[in-house]
């Protein structure tokens, strides 16, 4: 295994890792610090679409994290990114908040619900019986399903609430066709984090806290993977899963004085 310190890139999962909604995890001002002290290209990964770059960056600023929208990777760029290399016409059936749709009028694509080439379906609380109607006749009429990030559901302050694998399930009953996932644990989401801070596989490392998105993913794309415990997941959980990650730590406050 490389050695931590011998790393020159770094991607990081955000919720979990950084922060538990708005108050910031040990370690996690100075593991930023650090980064920026020696040179280390990093990305904050998030599976969340919602959001764009400058909302997310306005978020950890609030809990004192410096975090320039530049370092900032979200399941909605990646699917947008994806897409343009895959897309003919640049067309595509949007259901999302601004971080998606952001995203793909920054990658060139026209949002219509006439003939496009892809329904994309990202997270958001606006959608209607409508708007699954069209998504639905769309996708029978041949244009491909794809979706942001295969979460069922989510937290809120007064309990779950469900999330885009949900809403993508019920598409899929209507039409019998599954949709292509973006966000983690899709490989894809790492590639092109790497590719936008011109990384290599092995000269990389990923910090998550989830065994079935961060590390697995992480793992597949050939990453060196970081499993920190403040999130999901606890050290007793980890051997119910048939892979492990390259290293095991309470906090980032204990990956810091290893780099």
């Amino acid at each position: 295994m490389t050695e931590l310190r011998d790393l020159t890139c770094w991607l990081t999962d955000m919720d979990g890792v950084l922060v538990h909604g708005d108050r910031p995890l040990a370690g996690a001002a100075e593991l930023l610090a650090k980064w920026q002290e020696t040179g280390r290209r990093y990305l904050v990964l998030t599976n969340n679409s919602v959001f764009t770059p400058r909302d997310l960056a306005a978020r950890l600023a609030r809990s004192g994290l410096d975090v320039p929208e530049k370092n900032l990777w979200t399941s909605a760029m990646a699917t947008a990114t994806f897409l343009t290399n895959q897309s003919g016409e640049k067309t595509a059936f949007v259901m999302g908040e601004a971080g998606l749709t952001t995203a793909m009028h920054e990658s060139g694509f026209v949002l219509t619900d006439v003939d496009p080439e892809y329904v994309v379906r990202g997270e958001t609380r606006a959608l209607t019986f409508d708007h699954i109607t069209r998504a639905i006749r769309l996708i029978n009429a041949g244009s491909r399903f794809i979706i942001t990030n295969p979460d069922t559901h989510g937290p809120d302050t007064t309990g779950i609430v469900p999330a885009t694998g949900a809403f993508a399930a019920m598409i899929t009953a209507a039409t019998g066709k599954k949709p292509y996932v973006i966000g983690k644990p899709n490989p894809i989401m790492f590639r092109t984090a790497l590719n936008r801070i011109q990384a290599h596989s092995e000269s990389t490392g990923m910090i998550g806290d989830t065994m079935t998105t961060d590390i697995v993913a992480g793992m597949e794309a050939g990453l060196t993977t970081v499993l920190v415990l403040t999130g999901s997941t606890s050290r007793e959980d980890i051997a119910s899963y048939p892979y492990r990650p390259s290293v095991v730590l309470e906090s980032v406050a204990d990956l810091v004085p290893l780099l």
